[in-house]
């Protein structure tokens, strides 16, 4: 069988199965555990299916973004970790943008005892976290409010974005991959994070590993116009690679 069919039957498997290890797939197709593993790293890579420990699971994608409430506690260690290496990279006298997002708000608990730092950001979340500090300027953008998420997006939104040049844009995603970019489930959202990415020099995602891998409907943001990828230790070393290759700075925490 050639490895291209094979990873086909794979894909149909799992789905079928819904999840599988290696070693049940090794004698299912009659391969080395190793080779597996390999089909499976490039399965995950065109974002069908998403690894695990010792076996593999459907990926449904990144088609809809959960409830607020549900990202917010998902993955909160590594958020909180992602946080603070990313508040490193924020420098005194620096104007930066800050997106909304879960994990975008543990950037904000990070600089509050910063000085000379302007903030602009689209969350009313993050604006509160640096209401009391007393070394940082805060832009809230306007917009139409997103109660669930406290969230500001839309025309108004976006024309402020348009008049504004910073040094750096902390950029959240629900969906990164090293072929298609950032991606979002959601159409209205798109043209807020393109205004967020077009007002900075430097563009600075963050993002937790589960959302490496994910295609989602809307392109966002090529690849390339990444500077730098914060992300979790538990990140595919071989997406870590690829998009290493492709130029990015990847900082796995």
């Amino acid at each position: 069988m050639l490895a291209a069919e094979r990873k086909l039957r794979i894909v149909e498997y799992v789905k079928q199965k819904r999840v599988a290890t290696v070693s049940t797939l090794a004698k299912e197709f009659q391969v080395h555990e190793a080779t597996i593993r390999r089909d499976l790293a490039e399965i995950e890579q065109e974002g069908l299916l998403r690894r695990t420990h010792g076996g593999v699971i459907v990926d449904r994608g990144a088609n809809k973004e959960p409830s607020f409430s549900e990202r917010a506690s998902d993955q909160l260690e590594q958020k909180m970790r992602i946080g603070q290496k990313a508040a490193e990279l924020i420098e005194d006298g620096d104007h930066i943008i800050l997106d909304s997002g879960t994990t975008t708000i543990h950037i904000a608990q990070n600089i509050k005892d910063r000085s000379n730092i302007t903030v602009v950001t689209n969350d009313m979340n993050v604006a509160a976290e640096l209401r009391d500090a007393p070394g940082i300027k805060v832009i809230v953008t306007g917009g139409e409010l997103y109660p669930s998420s406290f969230m500001l997006n839309g025309m108004f939104t976006d024309r402020v974005l348009e008049g504004l040049h910073v040094q750096k844009a902390f950029i959240g995603t629900p969906a990164i991959h090293p072929k298609h970019g950032l991606t979002h489930p959601e159409a209205q959202l798109v043209p807020t994070k393109q205004g967020m990415i077009a007002a900075a020099q430097e563009i600075i995602v963050v993002a937790d590993d589960t959302k490496i891998g994910k295609v989602s409907l809307h392109t966002v943001a090529p690849i390339q116009s990444i500077h730098t990828f914060i992300t979790g230790e538990e990140a595919s070393e071989s997406y870590i690679k690829l998009f290493k290759d492709i130029g990015v700075h990847v900082i796995a925490v």
